[in-house]
């Protein structure tokens, strides 16, 4: 997984390279006239730079850092800048993600991850709780949120009645 996450961060590189030269293509303050031919792709790279975070520290990668390993501003005021329905979009792609990488730890014989991941998805659904979203794609995505925290907890579920974790048989209540 390191030399993956290493491999995937040299591509980053690559999309600074292109970020950059993007930014020269149009006046800097229309970026939301020119928003909807990015977003999908920043959507998308936000999900790439927080599950490359994730994997190499299982934490959550702020807005600022994305910004920063994609070579754009955080800031509005400051011209092409990482939106914060962009970066919320491709954390709510993360935790789907995450969801289906529960699944696979299992079968791949990590019975530990899947609990970290339950930990970490129930932290994620919770800050997004505390968010007033309109009727929007966001909230749509979001509603999509509770089927990945529900997906994970028949995965934990699973591992402490079959007995395949300590920690999962202590988690549920349940002593071996």
């Amino acid at each position: 997984v390191p030399k993956k996450c290493q491999k995937a961060r040299e591509h980053f590189g690559t999309v600074r390279t292109q970020l950059e030269s993007l930014k020269t293509k149009f006046p800097a303050d229309q970026y939301y006239r020119f928003h909807e031919h990015w977003r999908f792709v920043l959507q998308r790279l936000v999900f790439l730079a927080a599950f490359v975070v994730y994997l190499e520290s299982e934490t959550l990668v702020t807005r600022e850092a994305v910004a920063e390993i994609l070579g754009i501003e955080a800031d509005r005021e400051r011209g092409f800048h990482l939106d914060i329905e962009d970066y919320l979009s491709g954390v709510l792609t993360l935790a789907s993600e995450l969801a289906r990488l529960a699944v696979n730890s299992v079968t791949a014989g990590d019975y530990s991850r899947p609990l970290r991941i339950s930990t970490f998805i129930n932290e994620l659904d919770s800050g997004f709780r505390l968010l007033n979203l309109k009727n929007d794609s966001l909230r749509k995505r979001y509603d999509g949120l509770k089927y990945d925290v529900k997906k994970i907890e028949e995965v934990v579920y699973d591992l402490s009645i079959r007995g395949l974790n300590k920690e999962a048989t202590v988690g549920a209540g349940g002593e071996k």
